[in-house]
Formats: C-alpha cells, sequence, structure tokens
C-alpha cells in the first residue's frame, strides 16, 4: 500500500493555478525526489502534503488514510525547510527535541531520542550551542535532525542543501540516502539541482507546467526522457537539439548536419518523413582531427576546461553550434579550428517536433 498518494491535486493562487490536476504516490521507504525549476509549485506540494496549504480539490493520502480535511499535527509527517526555520533563542539540543516535547514526551526518552540522532548527524558535539554559533551545514543538520528524530514515517525535505556550501552539499549527496533509509521513513524530497535528484532518489517526480512530466529512476528519466523539456533539465552541459526530418535510405533514416547526410538506427525507421528534434547529450559526440564516413565537419570555437572534463563550443558549416563534453582536461592538447565530430547512433534522443514528445525506437 503507498505510504502517500495524492489524487488529482490542484492549487492555485491569486496570480494562477500552481497544481494543474497533480497526481503521485509513494510506497513504505521509497525516496522520491520532486524536481523541477524554481517557481514550479514544488514547495507549494510539500505545504499541502504538510497540512500547511488546503488543496483547492484532489485528495491526499497518507498510509491509507485520507487527510485531506486533517489538521497538521494528526497527520504525523516530518518536515525540514530550506531555510533551517530554527528557534533563535533555544540551543541546537532543544531545537531537536521540540518535535518530541510537543507530544510530552519523557525527559529520558527526549535525551535517548535526540542523542541518537546527533550521533547520526554528527552534531553531537555542539547540542548546546545557539543556532547563531552554528555553521550552516550544523544548521542544515540540526533541522533535519529535528525532522527525523520522532521517526516519522512520512518526511518532507524541502531542498535542505540550498543554502549549505558546496562540499557540505557534495558530503551529503554521499550520506543522506543511507541516512534517510536507516531512517525509514518514507521521503518527498525537493531540490532544484539535477545532480542531487540524481544520486538521492529511487525515482525522480519531474515538476513542470503543474504536473509531473515524468516520474520514473534517474537512468530512465536520464536516458529515456519523456519530453523535450525533462531531457534539456538533466545534464550539464545541456543536451543539443537539432531540427530534422529523416528520410528514408536503405532502411534507414537519414538526416542532415551542416551539409553532412548521417545515419540513424534502422529502429528508427518509423520516424522518416516526420518533423522531429534529434537530441545529442555532448558526452556522446566525439571530436576527432581526422574525417570519417560517419563524421561531420566543425570548428572548434572555445574549449573550457573543467578539471575532470573539457567542454568544446562547435560550429559546424552551416552556423549550427554544438557542445561537447570530453574526459579530462584536454586544453593543453586539443586545438582551435578545424575537426570532425562524431556520435554514436544508437545514443540519440528523438523528440516530436510539435509535442516535444519522445519518439521511443521500434526495437524487435
Amino acid at each position: 500500500m503507498p505510504q502517500i498518494e495524492l489524487r488529482n491535486l490542484h492549487k492555485g493562487f491569486k496570480t494562477g493555478e500552481v497544481l494543474k490536476g497533480l497526481s503521485l504516490s509513494a510506497d513504505e521507504g521509497e525516496i522520491v525526489v520532486v524536481f523541477g525549476p524554481s517557481g514550479t509549485g514544488k514547495t507549494v506540494l510539500l505545504r499541502l502534503i504538510a497540512g500547511v496549504e488546503d488543496p483547492d480539490a484532489g485528495s491526499i493520502s497518507l498510509m491509507g488514510r485520507d487527510v485531506t480535511d486533517a489538521a497538521p499535527e494528526t497527520r504525523g509527517v516530518g518536515m525540514a525547510f530550506q531555510n533551517f526555520a530554527l528557534f533563535p533563542h533555544m540551543s541546537a539540543y532543544d531545537n531537536i527535541a521540540s518535535a518530541l516535547t510537543a507530544h510530552e514526551k519523557s525527559a529520558a526518552t527526549i535525551k535517548a531520542k535526540v542523542d541518537r540522532v546527533g550521533a547520526l548527524l554528527k552534531i553531537g558535539h555542539v547540542m548546546q550551542h545557539a543556532p547563531r554559533e552554528l555553521s550552516n551545514g550544523q544548521k542544515q543538520r540540526t533541522a533535519l535532525a529535528r525532522a527525523l528524530v520522532s521517526d516519522p514515517r512520512i518526511l518532507l525535505l524541502d531542498d535542505p542543501l540550498r543554502n549549505v556550501d558546496a562540499k557540505l552539499r557534495y558530503e551529503m549527496r554521499l550520506e543522506l540516502p543511507s541516512l534517510l533509509k536507516t531512517a525509514g521513513s518514507t521521503v518527498l524530497y525537493v531540490t532544484q539541482d539535477y545532480k542531487e535528484a540524481m544520486a538521492l532518489g529511487d525515482r525522480i517526480a519531474v515538476l513542470l507546467d503543474g504536473g509531473f512530466a515524468q516520474v520514473a529512476t534517474p537512468a530512465e528519466v536520464y536516458l529515456e526522457p519523456a519530453t523535450l523539456g525533462v531531457a534539456r533539465l538533466f545534464g550539464d552541459p545541456t543536451v543539443n537539439v537539432v531540427p530534422a526530418t529523416p528520410v528514408l535510405q536503405e532502411a534507414e533514416p537519414v538526416f542532415e548536419i551542416g551539409g553532412r547526410p548521417l545515419r540513424l538506427p534502422a529502429h528508427y525507421a518509423h520516424i522518416a518523413g516526420r518533423t522531429c528534434m534529434i537530441g545529442i547529450r555532448p558526452e556522446s559526440l566525439v571530436v576527432e582531427e581526422t574525417a570519417s564516413p560517419e563524421s561531420f565537419p566543425v570548428e572548434v570555437v572555445a574549449i573550457t576546461p573543467l578539471n575532470e572534463k573539457s567542454v568544446l563550443l562547435l560550429r559546424t558549416t552551416d552556423g549550427r553550434e554544438l557542445l561537447a563534453a570530453e574526459a579530462g582536461n584536454e586544453e593543453a592538447t586539443r586545438r582551435h579550428g578545424p575537426a570532425h565530430a562524431r556520435f554514436d547512433p544508437n545514443a540519440v534522443l528523438v523528440f516530436d517536433a510539435a509535442s516535444g514528445r519522445r519518439i521511443p525506437p521500434h526495437l524487435n
């Protein structure tokens, strides 16, 4: 039975409708990351589940119980906010314990639970510090500890790593999945960082235009994006997009880049004559000095070294700009100027130009 079940949720404000018939379910112990750009309604969704806001229509069920009209304190939900929301006059210990004191737990129970979650999050040494004495990383862990301490069956995390430094953000991406699995809660985790979504989620729910454009595993979202909009959100640099109307030659669809005909696999034969957008991930583009039957001429316009990889800005003979990503720092060996590029035809993504939806291959 799903621990969280949202059915046809609608929510609007004076500026317009934010959520438009949104539905989602999450199973016990599952981490579902709600991902999308700023302003798409991710925080609004969490506030609806927590009971802070009321939906205009639709229903919310938690642990098999309809809580659409239930008071927030009866929902059994833990929540951590992106701005920490710590009580400034309380120590870290008292901030964490406040979730238990509200339920009139005994002092011994409170101490045991606070000490346990403090050790788990490695903040035991700052328990008597006031929030103003804590680093952003310690504040973040304190807010998370407060959400975890009462062992909530359902945990809502509103972009909790947004206000911490890059080093801690990276460390917490590694630690959080096992930490959340240890807690055993069913988690909805909001973020607008695609790397965070890929690292933390059992599934990712991509929120766009008031609804979920795709709900799938991280691998599926990246390799089989439901729409061009989803494909553009995942990847750095973003996916290259080439408009095309392929024609069939010897049972294979052919399209052009820079006047050069390039073949796609036969399992894309059904796209012949259809106006498409061909998506090529930058890491799928290989830039070489010499031409090959599968390559097309380009000019290397700029090279940006990013330590673990280099990003190349390429320009085709018809003026189209493409991005390629190469492993390692190629600045010393890679030269600007004429070159040739090729890609793995089996790695392309094909989208319908009118709807933006991905056109899957016909595999036997």
